[in-house]
């Protein structure tokens, strides 16, 4: 059972991928909410941006035109500094290649 976030310090990571891409035959974003939730994070959440350009500089808008899939997706979850490192060590194990940010928050539930 995951642990509730309580009023903290804790550790932001947000990963950014395309709404198509895939591991193992699943959607990234979905494995990667599995797979944190099988370590014991208290949540996650996806967000799906309505434009975006990445490291090749090709932006990406939601429109009529824009190839399904080709959006930006923010993956982001709130977890203890240790579980966001051993989080980071499972997708260097699977060899997931994904950029992602990583910081200090304060967060809690009033």
């Amino acid at each position: 059972m995951a642990a509730a976030i309580g009023g903290g310090v804790y550790t932001c990571l947000k990963f950014y991928i395309t709404e198509k891409q895939r591991h193992g035959g699943i959607l990234l974003h979905e494995w990667l909410l599995e797979e944190a939730k099988k370590l014991g994070a208290p949540g996650g959440s996806v967000f799906r941006a309505i434009a975006g350009f990445g490291r090749h500089g090709r932006l990406h808008e939601e429109s009529f035109f824009e190839l399904a899939g080709e959006l930006p997706v923010q993956v982001e979850f709130i977890l203890e500094a240790e579980l966001a490192d051993r989080f980071l060590e499972a997708l260097r194990i699977h060899k997931i290649s994904l950029f992602y940010a990583r910081h200090t928050v304060e967060a809690g539930v009033l």
